[in-house]
């Protein structure tokens, strides 16, 4: 029956498309870094119509491009920009690693930190504290919602209104009875965050589950992760708060100045007076 269903087919005509094309990519090498239609046709084991149509779309997206007087094509820059994208994220990890474990182990609760990608909060390392009971383990390669989490709202907090508007979508979906669901109270939520300089989540995404993030910014001065910290509610509580989100800050602004992010002496004085 399914063999009938036109979504079905159209999302099976796409896989495939989508394999050739990653098949077209791998056809260049270091030894080959050109290559024709026909050689690539060959290569790849397709026809030489299917080949040129994928070449089309994949010069379209930057990812190859074609020798204006040769006509042989080779790989394109828009991979450089894709590489470019995940050398930022490995030194994010890497700078944000010696302070992860420390932290976990001082609060007692587990440590995430995460980037923006794909409109939510993608989680890329994690620390766990030794010799605690650790109930949300695992984090790790998840993304979550960037309205119903502490490190959500800080990549939402320091971004432009209208990108804000762009990255959610019209409807706020509920995921426990604390979520923020209107446009207006997440507003007045972000500007608390930039004001303060850490966000909150209290069982807004899981029942039980509480954490407060703090912003990771690099040498220009953009929040490019978050650093967050997570834990039961009956032990990362309210009372906690303030004095985990100070150790947090702390722990953040090392892990920027590690991205080569230099604090202004305002900006310090804001901070202080944030925290007190």
């Amino acid at each position: 029956m399914s063999a009938n269903n036109p979504m079905v087919e159209k999302r099976k005509a796409d896989v495939q498309s989508l394999s050739r094309a990653i098949a077209i990519l791998h056809a260049f090498s270091l030894q080959t870094p050109e290559l024709g239609v026909t050689e690539i046709s060959r290569v790849v084991g397709l026809h030489k119509s299917t080949t040129f149509r994928l070449l089309s779309s994949l010069i379209a997206e930057g990812l190859v491009s074609q020798d204006p007087e040769t006509g042989r094509y080779r790989l394109g820059l828009g991979l450089l920009e894709l590489a470019g994208r995940v050398q930022v994220h490995m030194e994010v990890r890497q700078a944000a690693r010696p302070y992860m474990q420390p932290l976990a182990q001082q609060l007692g609760a587990t440590v995430n930190i995460a980037i923006l990608d794909r409109g939510m909060s993608f989680n890329i390392e994690q620390a766990v504290p030794a010799g605690y009971l650790v109930v949300n383990y695992g984090w790790v390669g998840r993304r979550t919602p960037l309205h119903a989490t502490s490190t959500g709202k800080i990549l939402l907090a320091w971004r432009p209104t209208a990108e804000v508007q762009a990255l959610l979508s019209s409807t706020l979906e509920s995921y426990t009875p604390n979520t923020i669901t209107r446009m207006d109270l997440l507003a007045k939520e972000l500007e608390d965050i930039r004001a303060t300089g850490y966000a909150i989540g209290r069982e807004e995404y899981e029942v039980g589950l509480n954490a407060i993030a703090a912003p990771v910014r690099d040498r220009t001065g953009d929040v490019i992760a978050a650093l967050s910290v997570s834990g039961p509610a009956y032990r990362l509580s309210p009372d906690s708060f303030e004095p985990a989100a100070q150790q947090l800050i702390a722990a953040a602004q090392a892990v920027s100045r590690q991205l080569g992010f230099v604090m202004r002496e305002q900006d310090a004085g804001l901070a202080a007076v944030a925290g007190r």
